[in-house]
């Protein structure tokens, strides 16, 4: 918050986004009263997982999309040497370098928009769900993060990396929808790639569903989903952090 000025052009325009974008969805359910027939996603239940979305997504930019960013300059103009001399974790102090603090806007949008929401679904979640919503939100702030500083980690190896930026942005598209909506020849095997093989599916979809829908005990999906996203959520962690170690094993000092 140095510079006030760019603070408040970044925040306005990423929540103008944001405006623009509910607009398109309030524009589709004009015209039907479900995204995708049967699905379960009416217009306030997607409007939850939107939310949802937004919340997910502020946190993973105000915390370390930045960071990721920059890492590949620190790689390429020697810098990373200081943050190795450090007596701290590398990659704790790379991954959380800087805070965005613009777009905290959009978290406080995302939580206005799950308030209202929730005020005009049929259904209340009960105590449970509401505690664990917050747990699987973090489940998938981890996930994304653990894409992202994978990708990043990648610039010791291949120098500038935008072209995996712009990979991270593509397949993070796919978190940014039900995933009731993949399904016939072409739909269900993206369904099964983008939830067991990189699981950025289950980022919105379990905390969104524990507030939306009821847990039936008879629908195994209900409770072993939500299992295989703790599952995930670790094996994510693991994998950035082998991923990364390797890089920095790789890394050749400036000074070298």
């Amino acid at each position: 918050m140095t510079f006030r000025g760019n603070f408040l052009i970044d925040a306005f325009s990423s929540m103008s986004w944001v405006f623009m974008n509910l607009g398109f969805y309030v524009l589709i359910f004009e015209y039907t009263p479900m995204l995708g027939a049967g699905t379960g996603w009416g217009k306030y239940e997607f409007f939850v997982f939107l939310a949802t979305t937004l919340i997910i997504n502020s946190l993973v930019q105000t915390f370390f999309m930045t960071n990721a960013d920059e890492f590949g300059e620190l790689i390429r103009t020697g810098s990373l040497d200081f943050a190795l001399l450090k007596p701290i974790d590398t990659q704790f102090l790379v991954s959380l370098n800087r805070i965005e603090w613009s777009s905290l806007g959009n978290f406080a949008v995302g939580l206005l928009l799950l308030a209202y929401a929730l005020g005009k679904i049929d259904y209340s979640p009960g105590p449970a769900q509401l505690v664990l919503y917050p747990v699987y939100v973090l489940c998938g702030v981890a996930i994304l993060y653990s894409l992202m500083i994978a990708l990043a980690a990648t610039s010791v190896w291949l120098g500038r990396n935008q072209t995996l930026y712009d990979f991270w942005f593509y397949i993070t598209n796919f978190s940014r929808y039900p995933m009731e909506i993949y399904r016939g020849p072409f739909g269900t095997p993206l369904r099964r790639v983008f939830t067991f093989l990189i699981p950025v599916l289950i980022v919105v979809n379990v905390p969104a569903r524990m507030l939306v829908r009821p847990l039936d005990p008879r629908a195994p999906e209900d409770f072993l989903l939500p299992i295989f996203a703790i599952l995930a959520t670790i094996g994510s962690l693991a994998a950035s952090r082998w991923v990364f170690g390797r890089a920095l094993l790789s890394y050749r000092s400036a000074s070298s």
